[in-house]
């Protein structure tokens, strides 16, 4: 069965940095894409970076560019999301999520994952 796993959220100051960490097993896959989404109760998911399984090409919304970085290790089971110059309005429960039939002009839709984690929180204080 196939499961993603996240990990590394925490409390920071504004201006801080943290690193999270999603395994994913029980699949491998070279196509589609490996994503980051957040949400705050209340609020619609909220695509914030992803990466391509093949080529490894990354994409990110605007809110995000320029501070975090997506990248994968060489067996392509983990995903990472390096955040830096943390802002208060990056409070969110983060999931990382699987789309094995992921395209690029659905890549920052949640619906065109397959699978999801169970969330980490990110609390960056004011």
């Amino acid at each position: 069965q196939v499961q993603l796993v996240e990990s590394g959220g925490g409390l920071v100051q504004t201006g801080g940095s943290l690193t999270l960490s999603c395994v994913l097993s029980g699949r491998t896959f070279s196509s589609g894409a490996m994503g980051w989404f957040r949400q705050n109760p209340g609020d619609k998911r909220e695509f914030v970076a992803a990466i391509r399984r093949s080529g490894d090409y990354t994409y990110y919304a605007d809110s995000v560019k320029g501070r975090f970085t997506v990248a994968t290790n060489k067996a392509r089971n983990t995903v990472y999301l390096q955040m830096n110059s943390l802002k208060p309005e990056d409070t969110a429960v983060y999931y990382c999520a699987a789309g094995f039939t992921t395209i690029l002009s659905t890549i920052r839709i949640p619906s065109a994952y397959n699978y999801w984690g169970q969330g980490t929180q990110v609390t960056v204080s004011s």
